[in-house]
């Protein structure tokens, strides 16, 4: 089921949405918005619906996000992930959703989105017309597969390149590297990494979780020590496939 994220999107030249995957059983499901990476020029397909599905089967219900990507810049990727955010909690007894469980999932750019909302929340609308600008766009857990991160040393440059143009300044690069707007109100987060990523250094991750314990925010790091770029769920890596059964038990730890 796709669903806009705006109500009158025609002005947009890039209608951006979500597809929703919804999970069986009774009673308000937590929510997962899913954040397909891509270097902020696609969105990766395995990392979409396939995931979607594996959320489904640990009884989450999930939205795969297709947000705007190049030639669109920043900020209307993260304008995007709060929007979708913001609707499943104003949908959430439409849809059969806890409105108090909902957790961000990406991978490697996708990622970099999941962790921006994280780390950049819009304040709430309180007086705006539309009833869905009132909601909060706080994820209350973020899941990080092979992040982007910094867009300083050791960076993914396209990713860069796509949200921020070619010639960013240093002012919006330093903004945008998600290690520096870690703060006390940052969600928990579960975050894999690969060591030998030659894409997106691992060096990103370590960078975010280090923020996050320096605010003394709970996280669940896992770096395993072989395996390339963009492994979605990893079902053909014998040991990094671990990661999906590591996240469902730490989604469930954390009231998932």
């Amino acid at each position: 089921m796709k669903i806009s994220l705006y109500s009158d999107d025609s002005h947009l030249t890039e209608a951006p949405s979500i597809t929703a995957y919804w999970a069986d059983g009774e009673g308000p499901k937590p929510a997962m918005i899913v954040c397909p990476g891509g270097g902020y020029r696609h969105k990766a397909k395995h990392e979409g619906e396939p995931v979607a599905r594996w959320l489904n089967g640990i009884g989450i219900t999930a939205f795969v996000l297709d947000y705007r990507v190049a030639p669109h810049r920043h900020p209307l990727p993260l304008s995007d992930a709060q929007r979708a955010i913001r609707l499943v909690r104003h949908r959430a007894a439409d849809w059969g959703v806890d409105p108090s469980r909902i957790c961000i999932l990406g991978f490697s750019a996708g990622g970099h989105l999941a962790a921006s909302a994280g780390t950049m929340e819009a304040p709430a609308a309180s007086g705006n017309t539309d009833p869905v600008e009132r909601e909060s766009t706080r994820p209350d857990l973020m899941v990080l597969c092979y992040p982007v991160i910094t867009f300083g040393e050791g960076g993914h440059e396209g990713s860069r390149l796509n949200l921020l143009g070619p010639d960013p300044s240093p002012e919006l690069r330093a903004q945008l590297s998600v290690e520096n707007r870690v703060s006390a109100d940052t969600p928990p987060a579960f975050v894999w990494h690969t060591a030998d990523d030659l894409s997106v250094p691992v060096q990103n991750s370590l960078k975010f979780v280090n923020a996050l314990a320096s605010f003394g925010i709970p996280f669940e790091l896992h770096v395993f020590p072989h395996g390339r770029h963009g492994l979605g769920l990893a079902e053909e890596d014998e040991h990094v496939q671990q990661w999906t059964r590591l996240c469902a038990a730490w989604l469930r730890k954390n009231g998932f």
